[in-house]
């Protein structure tokens, strides 16, 4: 299956007051976001879209929803601490060719470590692909894009 890790875009508020788990995303990241969609529509592809339920990951996910025509689903299981333990969990239920999860760093880079072995660091609004046999829960790292290569 084809398994995309969408990481949430810039929510840096300088001046944030309340939980850390509330912050939005700000302009800025929502432009960057925008334009990983529009890249990933480009290349055509028609994921299945699960997200953290904080809000500056529901709303990329929202984003690049809008952008590859898909609908979103809040999944718990992708709020911080995700790793390919609990991603095993979400594909008990899922049937599907194409998955774009849609979280959080550190989460994403050690789950690509996990899965592929191989060492990254995800950008914010970066996206990963990743080709993952689900039986044994191994894949291969086919791209890791960060938003700066998205920029029209």
């Amino acid at each position: 299956m084809k398994l995309y890790l969408l990481r949430h875009g810039k929510a840096d508020w300088p001046n944030w007051d309340r939980p850390d788990e509330e912050r939005p995303l700000t302009e800025e990241g929502k432009k960057e976001v925008a334009a990983v969609a529009k890249l990933l529509s480009r290349l055509e592809i028609t994921p299945v879209i699960l997200t953290s339920p904080l809000p500056r990951a529901s709303q990329t996910a929202e984003i690049a929803g809008k952008h590859l025509n898909a609908k979103v689903h809040a999944e718990p299981l992708l709020r911080p601490g995700f790793d390919a333990a609990r991603l095993g969990k979400l594909l008990k239920t899922f049937s599907g060719k194409s998955l774009m999860v849609v979280g959080h760093e550190p989460d994403f880079t050690r789950t690509i470590f996990q899965l592929t072995g191989g060492h990254t660091k995800m950008s914010k609004a970066g996206v990963a692909l990743i080709e993952l046999e689900t039986g044994p829960m191994k894949g291969v790292l086919r791209w890791l894009v960060p938003p700066k290569f998205a920029k029209e």
